[in-house]
């Protein structure tokens, strides 16, 4: 295999998950806030919730289309066969997303808030669910043919363990949401999502640990990466620092801390994806497609590198500015109440 055949794969391999970790981590909080205004016990309490996504949401879910974009030039025989295999949670996560943005602009202006405060809710919640639906279908795998596209069923993501992964996820996505909370609230607010944030940690901790045990006992392709000589160090590493991580989590959350909770959190997540890359490298199709049989030409990845090693500095630089032009609490004199 010729070097840039080789090694521009890899590449974009790691671009993607870039791309998909900085979508889950700040649309992830974004999804989680919504999940939890579903519980708010007032119209105050809610509208503090939305408030603090008020001018952070849109640029998070530009990570998304970024990523779908890339996907497309750089595997479009990865694009075309997953979002064939995943065009129902791909549906379901749309609608919600869709569902979100409407009801986010809508009660701003509307008298009566409450249709569009659980429209809002629950649209976070649809598109948490979608996204969780797709990924319990990489741990599942996709059938393929001798060319690389889907021959499997339109219900072949849904079965009791993707259904266990999207729950998880939604705990996870209610967790980090917790951890931003508690940076941006005051009072008893804030001690409500100290709450609602160690019963995440503890609930995503537990389907965590069922997943990692369930999926090398029915995956012969996930046993043997895991087992891999080259890699099982790594693996074996991977859930200790897991539960030192959880349980720095749980004392910053007992201690009341403001910043440290969403440290310990963001560093679970960036551990629990390196964990995923490692174990579906080199799939891209998992279990039978690799990077290098769904790449485009050497040609078309060295002339997208070019145009997104110029764009990720700046939407970087972006979202870095936009958090700490809008860091700070939120409180009632925010919103005019």
């Amino acid at each position: 295999m010729e070097p840039l055949q080789y090694f521009l794969p890899q590449i974009w391999f790691f671009i993607l998950g870039l791309f998909l970790f900085l979508y889950v981590l700040l649309d992830g909080f974004d999804l989680g806030v919504g999940i939890l205004s579903l519980t708010s016990s007032s119209e105050k309490r809610r509208s503090i919730l939305m408030t603090s996504l008020g001018n952070v949401w849109d640029a998070n879910e530009t990570w998304i289309v970024l990523m779908g974009g890339s996907l497309f030039g750089a595997f479009p025989l990865a694009y075309g066969t997953i979002l064939n295999a995943l065009y129902l949670p791909a549906v379901i996560m749309v609608v919600g997303l869709l569902f979100r943005a409407v009801s986010f602009e809508f009660r701003e202006h509307s008298r009566r808030k409450l249709f569009w405060n659980y429209a809002f809710g629950l649209g976070s919640f649809l598109a948490a669910l979608g996204q969780g639906f797709a990924l319990g279908a990489v741990f599942e795998g996709i059938k393929v043919d001798e060319l690389g596209h889907f021959a499997g069923g339109p219900f072949d993501w849904l079965t009791w363990r993707s259904i266990l992964v999207s729950l998880t996820l939604i705990q996870a996505y209610v967790l980090v949401g917790s951890t931003y909370l508690i940076l941006k609230t005051t009072g008893n607010l804030q001690e409500v999502h100290y709450k609602t944030a160690k019963i995440a940690a503890i609930t995503t901790f537990i389907g965590a640990v069922f997943i990692t045990i369930s999926t090398p006992l029915l995956s012969d392709h996930i046993r043997q990466r895991l087992f891999d000589p080259r890699l099982i160090y790594i693996f074996i590493l991977i859930p200790i620092l897991a539960v030192v991580l959880l349980g720095l989590l749980l004392r910053s959350l007992q201690l009341k801390k403001e910043n440290t909770p969403m440290v310990w959190t963001v560093l679970l997540f960036m551990l629990s994806f390196i964990g995923l890359g490692l174990l579906i490298f080199p799939d891209i199709i998992p279990p039978s497609v690799t990077i290098y049989q769904a790449a485009a030409a050497p040609s078309s990845l060295v002339f997208m590198l070019t145009f997104v090693g110029f764009l990720i500095p700046i939407l970087l630089a972006y979202t870095v500015y936009n958090y700490i032009v809008f860091r700070g609490k939120i409180t009632a004199e925010s919103y005019g109440e």
